[in-house]
């Protein structure tokens, strides 16, 4: 029976081979969009999940709550972790782990010398010995608890050991030097490679008491000073809730910190929401909120209903085509429950075939999503069970969707009326589940692309708007931190301005918008008290202000000297403070941990963003300090670009021989604050587009099914003198109208979803006329298009063809 049906299925597609190319084509596509937002989602979903102990795994955090916002920090002062041990010994464990990036390596040889050298941005970490109780990180060899307890000493992982070493096996007892003070520790085991679907990028692990051996020794037993980077876990026993733990540490900051900063408090975040939750973020730097993943979910299930919807329209269009065909099944003997199971096996074929075509699709598609979402996506249908259960559930839902109503309408024909022809396809139940189904479709494409409208108008906006600083043709160099490379930068300084290329120069710890920096309360003008909000510190020398062109609106820049402490202070720390007139700021005292920096404001300088659009303005207060200096910035002619560059790395490696020679443009750093918003607006406009093509693919279905059905009512029109556009603007129409009133229910969801989405950014576009203008002008236009071919088709058919059986 089962043979019977899809024999008669295969010679249905043959007979009608537009309308299944039509159909194949869009329920593969449809079915391909949904396969690569799983594959994505799948991924995203699977961060760190591999941890047997994860759910008993608590991050401690840090919140700071000042008078008008509250900011976050997934970093602790470093003595948390001792004090936790100490003030709740029911915690089952804790353990510390600090990552310190953009770290220089150098391998020696057996004479000191320098056989290789490496710039690791990421992956140098310091960790307790307890760190790896907690998780399940594989140890090709060494005892890692051993290690951890003992300084200077480093587990490397597999890939890290080979591309310093060559095998992996020979590292073990060799020498790395880590840092601009070239920290030696001795690498005593390894690591398994670490998945790539882990918030922790663990390259070099060094042991917890190496951190007394560096400049972080002094912040040990420091409760102030919070490093974003320093996180703290916990983990909880059975019997002793996360809710009864969190309640009590308003008293554990009480206990520990100082009096002036009890306001700053902690909290734990489970470590399974460490990858979802941008608040606090992560070691990779890249978050995925559980709100995105719904979206992507909701985007998926909707392309397949636009596909499967196409299938439902053109089936129950073409019916009346088949119609004598069931009258003579259900005279020859056949119930309505056979005929409804052939075509379901009609529309499970075809689903089969659209199946085939997208996995083809998605193995075409998947090394250029990887690539754009930087991912690293995995697609293994056959050997992969969860894979292979969605494509199995993704075929039944097609083949449902699609298949169940138009099989009841096809069955559901009266033999006498089928083989009288009184079947009509114009029916006023089925046109108007037709035009229903269309409105639906350019419902759901046009919501997207009013989404995609306002990331990409968002990110031009990130890209274009004034950050009211020069960042044009300059080039940040990253330069080793220590003495003994601080005290040739002087003589670098005076080599790299005889360059005819090199227009300004100067030496900071930070451009003035970065990832990173200081921030820190102070004392304003005397007070006994620290300000309750804390301001980004900037760290530069005098060259700063002209290269970066930051204006001043009262007094001058402070003087080239680390002896005569100075300050410059932009308007927003004068907002803050209360100071309404700039001049009324100069020669106040600035007092930075009580006297450890401490000076007047010699200038006021106009608000620049000093982060991301996503953050408000900032407080900032500048200053020279050489011994944090980290950053060369140089404004380059980009006439002379090559041949500066060239120079610049070969005075760079005649300088400091041991340090990988990088340079980063400042508007490129800029761009990427935003990088996950550039990569979702791109991943938007592709499943936007594909929303579009979908239900393109069924008006032109549609429309030439109703050419075919109405080609007499055509021909004479056209012997009664209609003109062909006449006949154009008739066949369109109607759809014309179906895309309107899609748009009508569309702008107001779409409307409300992006404005929660704008609502993230304190810097952002206004939702205008001009973004659903552009939505409706496009999908018409499209729709037109599309439409307009096949009904002008129609148009121009000589009448005398569709009329000689008259």
């Amino acid at each position: 029976m089962l043979k019977s049906y899809f024999t008669i299925a295969f010679r249905s597609l043959q007979r009608n081979k537009s309308y299944a190319v039509i159909n194949i084509t869009g329920l593969a596509v449809g079915m391909a969009a949904c396969l690569l937002l799983f594959l994505v989602i799948r991924y995203e979903r699977s961060f760190d999940d591999f941890h047997s102990k994860k759910n008993e795994i608590y991050r401690v955090v840090s919140v700071f709550k000042g008078p008008e916002r509250t900011n976050y920090s997934a970093g602790v002062p470093f003595p948390v972790a001792n004090g936790l041990r100490v003030d709740y010994p029911q915690l089952k464990n804790v353990a510390s782990i600090f990552e310190n990036d953009n770290q220089q390596v150098v391998i020696p040889g057996s004479n000191g010398e320098i056989v290789k050298k490496f710039k690791e941005e990421e992956g140098v970490f310091y960790s307790e010995a307890s760190f790896f109780d907690m998780f399940d990180f594989k140890v090709l060899t060494g005892d890692i608890k051993k290690s951890m307890a003992e300084p200077n000493m480093a587990f490397l992982t597999k890939e890290t050991a080979e591309r310093y070493f060559g095998s992996w096996q020979s590292s073990i007892g060799r020498i790395v030097q880590i840092g601009s003070k070239k920290l030696s520790v001795k690498v005593t085991g390894i690591l398994d490679n670490i998945p790539a679907n882990s918030d922790f990028p663990l390259k070099i692990v060094m042991s917890w008491p190496t951190l007394n051996n560096t400049g972080i020794k002094s912040n040990l037993n420091d409760w102030v000073s919070t490093f974003s980077n320093a996180y703290t876990f916990v983990q909880f026993p059975s019997g002793y809730t996360p809710q009864q733990f969190d309640a009590t540490l308003g008293a554990f900051v009480k206990k520990h910190k100082p009096a002036d900063y009890v306001k700053d408090g902690f909290t734990i975040q489970p470590m399974t929401d460490m990858h979802y939750d941008d608040r606090f973020g992560n070691f990779n730097g890249r978050t995925f909120s559980r709100e995105l993943i719904t979206a992507l979910s909701l985007i998926g299930l909707f392309l397949l209903i636009i596909a499967c919807v196409n299938f439902v329209n053109l089936a129950t269009a073409q019916a009346v085509n088949r119609s004598k065909e069931v009258g003579i099944r259900k005279v020859l003997g056949s119930n309505r429950r056979q005929l409804v199971l052939q075509f379901i096996g009609e529309t499970a074929l075809i689903a089969f075939f659209a199946l085939l075509v997208s996995l083809l699709i998605v193995m075409l598609v998947l090394p250029l999503l990887n690539n754009l979402l930087q991912t690293h996506l995995a697609f293994k249908p056959f050997t992969d069970p969860s894979l292979l259960l969605f494509l199995v559930a993704a075929f039944a839902a097609v083949t449902l969707l699609s298949g169940f109503y138009p099989a009841l309408v096809l069955s559901g024909f009266s033999p006498i009326n089928a083989l009288k022809n009184r079947i009509a396809s114009r029916s006023t139940a089925s046109i108007s589940l037709r035009r229903a189904l269309v409105v639906l479709q350019f419902v759901i494409a046009q919501v997207l692309i009013i989404g995609t409208l306002v990331v990409v108008k968002q990110m031009s906006y990130f890209n274009n708007a004034d950050m009211v600083f020069n960042k044009e043709a300059i080039i940040n160099i990253p330069f080793p931190g220590d003495s003994v490379s601080r005290s040739k930068t002087a003589v670098l300084a005076a080599q790299l301005k005889q360059d005819p290329g090199i227009e300004a120069l100067s030496f900071s710890f930070a451009s003035p918008a970065d990832n990173f920096g200081w921030n820190s309360d102070f004392k304003y003008n005397n007070s006994p008290k620290p300000t309750d909000f804390g301001a980004a510190l900037k760290w530069a020398d005098t060259g700063y202000f002209r290269m970066y062109n930051l204006q001043f609106i009262a007094g001058r820049p402070y003087l080239p000297s680390d002896s005569v402490r100075e300050f410059v202070v932009n308007e927003k720390l004068l907002e803050k403070l209360g100071v309404h007139n700039p001049a009324d700021a100069i020669n106040k005292k600035v007092d930075f941990w009580d006297g450890i920096k401490k000076g007047v404001i010699v200038g006021v300088i106009r608000d620049f963003h000093a982060s991301s659009f996503r953050q408000p303005i900032a407080p900032v207060i500048m200053s020279t300090w050489a011994d944090v200096y980290g950053v060369v910035n140089l404004k380059v002619s980009p006439a002379k670009f090559r041949s500066t560059i060239a120079n610049v790395e070969r005075l760079w490696n005649q300088t400091f021989p041991s340090t990988v020679f990088e340079y980063q443009f400042l508007d490129q750093k800029i761009a990427d604050f935003y990088r996950q918003e550039r990569q979702l607006s791109q991943l938007y406009t592709i499943f936007a587009a594909i929303a579009i093509f979908i239900s393109c693919l069924g008006l032109y279905g549609l429309i030439s099914f109703m050419a075919a059905q109405r080609n007499k009512e055509m021909g004479i029109r056209k012997v009664l003198g209609a003109s062909v556009s006449n006949i154009v603007f008739l066949l369109s129409k109607e759809f014309t109208l179906l895309i309107l009133i899609a748009f009508v229910i569309a702008t107001p969801i779409a409307w409300y979803f992006m404005h929660q989405w704008l609502e993230n950014y304190t810097f952002r576009i206004p939702l205008g006329i001009s973004i659903f203008a552009m939505t409706i002008g496009a999908s018409i236009v499209i729709a037109w298009l599309t439409v307009g071919y096949r009904a002008l088709k129609a148009a121009l058919a000589n009448p005398v063809n569709s009329l000689r059986t008259e």
